[in-house]
């Protein structure tokens, strides 16, 4: 089974829910897919066992053999090079590349441009007492992590419950976390930003044809903005965490209190294996 847990913003308290939902599974695997800002090792607080460099190709233009004939800029779709012939010059933008190969692929002459890695981030794998621990680290400067994403998906284990903790946002990075997923969770507060970014990824989770629930995090008895939307929707509330100054006490620490609500999302995961 494999469980996405998203948002439609920041700070709504994905993480609280996934590494919750991760603690409650028999036997769970944890990705985080927020790799520009993972954080979920500061509540599952692993033993990391391996690091992995995650390197994509980009090109290299050799300029003594190029005739610079344009093929590999104007085949780059995302105006990654730019070919001046009349000065013989050329301009990467490495931030645009998308390490798709079409330029090496067009280039007429051999060795005239070539491929070399580039590192963009770091894949850290170990345990978290039984919880399989996955986490992608996108380097400082990166402009995505997409890329990053679809290698850390590959990590996970059929066998297990997989947690995969998604960026926030409704961008591609979030896409890419959710495809192929059985199940999304979307974290919302009740607030009047919550409710409109809610509305944001419940727009996207219908389109991308996902089974879905929401998890009211910080709630409180006496706001039903999130209540009444759902009713109007049609949309299970899976659970409703209560607003607490003690747990935000403990999550500043780096603390959760994992069992106290153990069993609570054990309800909820049983409850999304029952949907799918």
């Amino acid at each position: 089974m494999k469980i996405a847990v998203a948002s439609g913003k920041g700070g709504t308290g994905k993480t609280t829910i996934s590494t919750m939902l991760a603690y409650a599974a028999d036997n769970a695997q944890y990705i985080d897919c927020d790799a520009e800002e993972p954080n979920g090792h500061i509540f599952l607080k692993p033993q990391i066992e391996k690091v992995e460099s995650f390197a994509l190709p980009v090109p290299q233009i050799n300029t003594d053999t190029c005739t610079f004939c344009e093929k590999c800029s104007n085949a780059c779709v995302y105006k990654a090079l730019v070919i001046v012939p009349q000065i013989k010059k050329v301009m990467f933008f490495d931030e645009l590349c998308h390490s798709c190969g079409t330029c090496s692929y067009v280039c007429p002459v051999e060795d005239a441009l070539v491929e070399i890695d580039k590192e963009i981030g770091k894949i850290q794998t170990g345990h978290a007492g039984g919880i399989s621990f996955v986490e992608g680290i996108l380097n400082i400067k990166e402009a995505s992590a997409t890329q990053l994403i679809n290698r850390l998906k590959k990590y996970a284990d059929k066998t297990k419950t997989v947690i995969f903790d998604s960026p926030p946002g409704t961008s591609c990075t979030v896409v890419a976390t959710l495809e192929d997923v059985d199940f999304v969770v979307l974290v919302t507060e009740p607030t009047l930003f919550g409710l409109s970014d809610l509305k944001l990824a419940v727009e996207l989770v219908k389109d991308m044809k996902i089974p879905f629930g929401i998890i009211v995090n910080k709630h409180d008895d006496f706001v039903d903005l999130i209540e009444k939307y759902a009713q109007e929707e049609n949309i299970e509330i899976l659970y409703r965490l209560p607003f607490s100054k003690e747990f935000a006490k403990n999550y500043s620490q780096g603390n959760l209190p994992f069992d106290d609500y153990k069993d609570d999302f054990k309800n909820v995961l049983k409850t999304i294996e029952d949907r799918i």
